[in-house]
Order: C-alpha cells, then structure tokens, then sequence
C-alpha cells in the first residue's frame, strides 16, 4: 500500500507546483492536474524525447507530471470554477503557485472553498508569501536563489568568478519540499482532528532556511561567508577538498577518520599502494591506532592529535592523486571513510551504486508502445513503496473520465473551456 493510498490532491497546474504534485503522487495521492486551454506552458520544454518537438515529448514535463491525470478547465469562466468546486467537495488537498489575488478574485479561494470542504488542506506556494509587502514581486527561480541566498554561496574559490545558480530550478523544487512537508503535517492533523487549513509557504523562505551558516554567521556575528569550490561556505577560507585524481577526473577528499582503528587503516591503505615512504608524517597514523580515543576537539589543543588530523588529509589527498576516482571511491568506501567521486549527471545515473539501489525505473509509455528509464525513488518508504503509477498526462486525458464522473457529459464539457 502506497502512504498516501486514498489521498485526493487537485493541483492547479503551474512550473513552480509541479514538483510537489509529483511527490505526491509517486507516494500515491490520486492527483488532478488542472491546465488552462492550451495546456500548462512547460509542457512545450525543452529537451524533447528524439529531439522531435511536440506537445507530448518534452522531458522536462515527462519528469515533473508521473503520476497526474489532466483535466482542461479554463478558470476564467464561471461554468469551469463551478466544475472546480465540484472537483474540491471530493478532494483532500489542493495545491497550487498562483499569483496572490488571483483566486480571491475568482471567489475560488480558501475561504470560499473550505466552506464546499472544510477538511479541505489549501496549499500556496507563492514567491513571497500571500501576507507580506513583497507579495506582488514578479520572481523566477534565479531570483529566489540569489535573494533567498544560496546562490551566494555557490561558486569557486576564484572570486573574479560570479556566483553559480544550482541547476534544476532548485528555487521551485526547495519551496515544493516544504509544499509537501506542510501537506503532510496538514493531512496529519486532519486525520486526527477532522479539521482542514490553510497553508502559505513562501519560497524565499524555504531557500533562506537552506543557506546552513551563512544566514546565522551575518546575523549573530555580522560575518558574511565568502563561496568556496566544493564545501561549505564559511568566513574565512578551508583547505580545499576536490583534488585531480590519476584519470583526470575529480574527487572529493570528504572527512578523516574519527577513531584509531580508522587511521591505522588509513596508513595501511598508504602502504597497500607504496606510498609511505611519500609522506613522512605518516608515522602518526600508524601511531595513532594505539591510542584509546581520538577526539576532533582536541585539534589545536593536544599536538599530537592535531598533527594525527593534518596527516589524514594529507595522506587523503595522496591516495586520491595517486588512483582513479573510481578506485578512490570504492576503496575509501572498503574502509568506511567518507568520499565522493565527482560525477556529471549521466555518470550518476548509471552508477551501479544507484542501479542497485533500484533508482532506475522503467515507465511506461503506450502512446509510444515502450517503456522509458527515469529516475525513480528519492526515499526508500520499505511499508508503504514509492512507485510512478503512470506517465505524465497528454492534455485533458482524463476530462471524460474525472469531469464525465462529476455529471459533465461531452456537450457539457466543451463549456469548461
């Protein structure tokens, strides 16, 4: 049984939602996708399957619609709102990225709305937030990175270079997190109190709360963090961490050891591969496997604990310019040390680390008579499975089959839009 079995979410279809009704459906909610005349913009998005533009092949709308069913309602006419109530009294959840005042104005707004269902969970994800003075601010996923702050401390140890806005429309997909962890909550408190509300999330906000230090350093110490080439952005300059390995690709040396037994093991993996002898200060490795305990607050304090830390990152940084990224990473894996390969999206999708893990997922596409490899679970939920239930709707695929079940019959249908 899937965790959201029997949840009914209407989503008012729109880029920046679109994210957050994915979710959901893939955890199982029966999710309505309502689009205007014409269909939801995206759905003409580039990359398109084969290159072949058309209204059915963008990837980009394959990826963010698994698990919808579409219905065309053209909100700016009465018959078609009347039509949205009906489909609200049934729902459990709505989510939806409408401009603020937009649905006031359409008199399809909570309050309207919750007195249809009033165990209804209203979901708004807006840019700013519905009550605030920047509530009319127009804004794009670039802008809510870069004034929510992560883009700020995105980038390269190089400060002649600009800042760098993560890939992905991260902005959107933050927010849509924090969309459906509300919905969660909502739908919780709903099964134990019977009652529905209101949520507003804004998206600037939940880019903010991602920042990690940045946000706290400048308002409790007045510091601003400067962007550091893979790792944390902080005041002042750490030692960096993604060195060149032997194949011309990269690796991301991570965290030292944190027990003897660790860095003795790292010393024999210096010795497995007969590079000792390159790093003098070894030897406190080696002695370090005798000691009781090791503390990572003793750095800077006890002498020899400081110097047993610097030699594990440079013994680190020895065995990664001395293999190849991948050997780098399976042997540091072998010995439970905190590693990363650097690996472009198409390595990690067919990484077999990923493959094992079940992330690819085969969907199928009878339009095409084939089925398509997408990338599946985030989250492994072993009692109640994640699983794409279909794939992203054509426009208005469902109208007969959701509006002819609220009474629409085909003449009737053609006046929702």
């Amino acid at each position: 049984m899937s965790a959201l079995q029997g949840t009914r979410v209407v989503e008012i279809a729109s880029e920046r939602i679109a994210f957050a009704g994915k979710l959901l459906g893939d955890m199982g909610a029966d999710v309505v996708l309502v689009e205007p005349p014409g269909g939801e913009p995206s759905r003409g998005y580039p990359p398109f399957a084969e290159d072949q533009l058309g209204p059915d092949s963008s990837l980009y709308w394959w990826h963010y619609n698994t698990s919808k069913r579409s219905v065309v309602l053209d909100l700016e006419r009465a018959a078609a709102r009347e039509a949205f109530e009906r489909l609200i009294e049934g729902a459990d959840v709505l989510i939806e990225s409408e401009s603020p005042g937009r649905l006031a104005a359409l008199a399809i707004d909570y309050d309207r709305l919750s007195e249809i269902n009033p165990g209804l969970v209203h979901v708004s994800m807006t840019p700013f937030g519905r009550e605030t003075s920047r509530r009319d601010e127009p804004a794009t996923d670039l802008t809510i990175l870069a004034g929510g702050g992560p883009a700020w401390s995105c980038g390269y140890d190089d400060h002649t270079i600009p800042p760098i806005r993560g890939g992905g429309n991260q902005g959107y997909q933050t927010g849509c997190h924090y969309a459906v962890l509300s919905a969660l909550t909502a739908i919780f408190h709903h099964g134990v109190t019977g009652v529905g509300q209101f949520v507003d999330v804004s998206m600037h906000a939940a880019a903010n709360v991602t920042t990690e230090m940045a946000s706290y350093f400048y308002m409790i110490a007045g510091q601003t963090v400067v962007r550091q080439t893979g790792r944390h952005a902080l005041p002042i300059l750490s030692m960096p961490v993604q060195i060149e390995c032997k194949d011309g690709r990269y690796a991301t040396t991570g965290v030292p050891p944190r027990t003897p037994k660790g860095f003795g093991d790292l010393y024999d993996w210096l010795a497995e591969l007969d590079l000792v002898d390159q790093l003098p200060e070894a030897l406190f490795l080696d002695a370090a496997r005798h000691r009781k305990s090791i503390s990572f607050a003793e750095i800077g304090v006890d002498d020899e604990v400081t110097a047993i830390f610097g030699a594990s990152r440079d013994a680190i940084t020895l065995i990664c310019q001395n293999s190849t990224a991948d050997d780098f990473f399976n042997g540091a894996q072998r010995l439970g040390i905190t590693v990363g390969a650097v690996l472009s999206p198409e390595e990690a999708y067919e990484n077999p680390h990923f493959i094992e893990r079940g992330f690819q997922v085969k969907v199928s596409h009878p339009e095409r008579d084939e089925e398509i490899r997408y990338p599946g679970a985030p989250y492994k939920l072993p009692a109640s499975p994640w699983q794409i239930s279909r794939r992203a709707p054509q426009l208005g695929e469902h109208d007969e089959e959701i509006l002819g079940g609220l009474g629409y019959d085909e003449a009737a249908r053609s006046e929702l839009c």
